[in-house]
């Protein structure tokens, strides 16, 4: 949730689902925090407004009460989600599962965003050597092979050279661009005194 709406408590939110009807049908929510605790929150009242959801809660009066809501994420149990089209997956569902590419593994999908193109980005996170690299993998069905959620594995296959482009600089090829560009500087005033 992103913070208060208002002056009775109303709460604005951002809409991470594809069936908003449903708050018509919901009155109880569960709102997670970040350090993971919980707290039930009983729906009265919810509008669209710009692109966003505005949330009434019971027992929610004030600004003051509205702003301890910011940044709860809310949630329904796994048994109340709607069913899915074929191939479509929840986000809950999707992260923590393998990601494969051409049998190799990519990663974990730490994440997934929205808005940036046709296809949601998986944000897929791995320890490589001495640090931790991160990539965001487009859930394009051209490049998806196989979606084993059962398994917790994606099976994708990338055009070539799309995780080159991402990947972090290793302390050798940092070092080497940091010698060539101080032997650039150097050139540059050589150059210069020679003028």
């Amino acid at each position: 949730m992103l913070g208060p709406q208002g002056r009775r408590g109303e709460v604005a939110a951002e809409l991470h689902t594809s069936f908003p009807e449903r708050f018509a049908e919901r009155r109880e929510l569960s709102a997670l925090a970040a350090d993971g605790s919980r707290r039930e929150l009983q729906l009265e009242e919810h509008w669209f407004h710009k692109g966003n959801v505005i949330l009434k809660f019971a027992g929610v009066e004030s600004i003051g009460d509205a702003e301890k809501l910011a940044g709860l994420e809310l949630q329904i149990p796994a048994e109340q989600r709607a069913e899915l089209e074929e191939g479509g997956a929840y986000v809950s569902d999707l992260v923590g599962c393998a990601v494969m590419n051409c049998q190799a593994l990519i990663g974990t999908v730490a994440d997934v965003q929205f808005g940036a193109g046709e296809a949601p980005l998986l944000v897929v996170r791995r320890k490589f050597e001495d640090r931790d690299e991160e990539f965001l993998v487009p859930l394009a069905g051209a490049f998806l092979k196989k979606m084993d959620l059962a398994a917790r594995q994606i099976e994708m296959q990338l055009p070539e050279g799309l995780l080159e482009l991402q990947s972090p600089l290793g302390n050798e090829e940092k070092q080497r661009q940091k010698l060539e560009a101080e032997e650039a500087r150097r050139a540059g005033e050589r150059r210069r005194g020679h003028r």
